[in-house]
């Protein structure tokens, strides 16, 4: 059994990691010392691809498949692990929870938006009796 990258993977490595190397690797340090958040960055990514990398090309997404989604956050991570972080959130949290159990109007709605970087998703985890310990969220929902 072949454990290496594909042919294809191995591009995607190769160009995210110039991305990486290029936008934001020597931009990290200042992002972080001016608490700024680089949302141009994130629409730059989502232009080429990279925000959308799981999600099916009818969405807006790029249609690869998992091992290329761990590829972007390896890559970007070793430039600013934060950048890491959101690329992860925007992806396996937002992006792929619309895309199994949203409906086909949701996923037409949001998807597109989300993998261009025009909209960056994100998610609620803490509470005031939990922090962020999952397992201990009080908060539900109910249909109204």
């Amino acid at each position: 059994m072949d454990f290496g990258l594909s042919t294809e993977q191995k591009m995607i490595q190769d160009s995210v990691r110039k991305f990486a190397r290029e936008q934001i690797l020597p931009f990290a340090r200042d992002w972080e010392h001016a608490h700024a958040f680089p949302r141009e960055l994130l629409h730059r990514m989502g232009e080429l691809g990279y925000l959308g990398v799981p999600i099916p090309e009818e969405y807006g997404g790029a249609g690869l498949d998992y091992i290329a989604e761990a590829i972007v956050f390896e890559e970007g991570g070793y430039a600013d692990s934060s950048v890491r972080t959101t690329l992860s959130v925007q992806m396996s949290l937002v992006e792929l929870t619309i895309l199994k159990w949203g409906t086909e109007e949701q996923k037409q709605r949001y998807l597109p938006k989300l993998c261009s970087g025009a909209w960056i998703g994100c998610f609620g985890l803490t509470e005031p009796n939990a922090g962020s310990d999952a397992g201990n969220v009080q908060t539900t929902a109910k249909q109204v």
